[in-house]
């Protein structure tokens, strides 16, 4: 089986952590990431490696970070050799859920327009420059990248799924080396009170929490005091103290656990110590920004709400609406 040599693709990542004075995370991740791809490497693996080599090497690359689509550009026109090492690569580590990408003109829309979500945020952020983040289940590392195209001094994404980080190294393949890291591990797998960053961004993780306030506290921990948080969730309608607790599914997801109403979300948020908390956007998910694509071609949000009534989900209960909270820890 083909192996991930993760050592040297993290070395700058935790040379930066051991300068930092980090050296005790830097040795939890070595442990963690020694289990992860050494002892107890996924069976997709080899596949995923194999995709992410079929990308072709392209001198003279460049990255827009701050086009809607993170934009992979090149001098001069692919080869035909090229672009068909290129289709092949990129197919290869489907399905691609969030984005949108264009590799060399090759377009990868994706399941999600992350790009939407962006712009509902970026208006009331801090200014990143200068910043170092953490994005909290940051899947493909999307917004990883447009935090760096706002100025951030380093970015680093979690989140446990590897299909996730392959997609991530397809685009740092032609960033050289950039301060802006994606690990495949959990929140959970994160030291307590790590107190290491500017701002930490949980985008689409709360509803997945079977304990949202023990979510709330630590992400608190992955702050320096001052630092904000910028929080997105699944939430319904409904007065201080409602959350919704469904049955089974939501939207055909078995992992969701509570959906405050914006009220009960600032109440838990002050509860955990936060300071300052306001919902800047309360935005419906439609079938325009969550779909079927050429590059997700499993069921979308088309195929998980009422076919009768699209504001409810095929459950029965209110459809998806998500809102944004930014806050301080003090």
């Amino acid at each position: 089986m083909a192996t991930f040599d993760w050592q040297s693709r993290f070395a700058s990542l935790f040379q930066s952590l051991i300068d930092a004075g980090y050296q005790d995370w830097v040795q939890i991740l070595e442990e963690q990431l020694t289990r992860r791809f050494n002892d107890n490497p996924h069976g997709d693996m080899a596949r995923w490696l194999t995709a992410l080599e079929k990308l072709p090497g392209i001198p003279g690359t460049s990255v827009d970070f701050n086009s809607p689509a993170i934009s992979v550009q090149s001098p001069s026109a692919l080869s035909d050799s090229e672009r068909n090492q290129l289709d092949e690569g990129l197919r290869g580590l489907m399905p691609w859920r969030k984005g949108p990408f264009d590799f060399f003109e090759t377009y990868i829309d994706t399941e999600w327009h992350s790009d939407w979500k962006w712009d509902r945020v970026a208006p009331y952020l801090s200014d990143l420059q200068g910043r170092r983040i953490l994005d909290v289940g940051c899947g493909s590392g999307y917004h990883c990248w447009r935090m760096f195209g706002e100025g951030a001094d380093r970015v680093i994404g979690i989140d446990p799924g590897l299909l996730f980080m392959f997609q991530f190294l397809s685009v740092k393949r032609y960033t050289g080396d950039v301060p802006v890291d994606l690990l495949p591990i959990r929140m959970e797998d994160l030291p307590e009170n790590l107190e290491a960053f500017d701002t930490t961004f949980s985008m689409g993780v709360l509803y997945h929490r079977r304990s949202p306030l023990d979510h709330l506290l630590e992400l608190k921990g992955t702050l320096r005091r001052g630092g904000e948080l910028v929080l997105e969730t699944l939430v319904v309608d409904g007065p201080e103290g409602f959350s919704l607790m469904p049955e089974d599914r939501y939207g055909q997801m078995r992992n969701v656990w509570f959906l405050p109403s914006c009220d009960t979300l600032l109440r838990w948020l002050d509860r955990t110590g936060y300071r300052d908390a306001r919902v800047v956007d309360v935005t419906e998910t439609t079938t325009e920004e969550q779909r079927s694509t050429d590059w997700m071609r499993f069921n979308s949000l088309q195929d998980f709400l009422d076919p009768d009534d699209p504001g409810k989900t095929i459950e029965g209960y209110p459809g998806p609406k998500r809102a944004t909270v930014i806050a301080t820890k003090p």
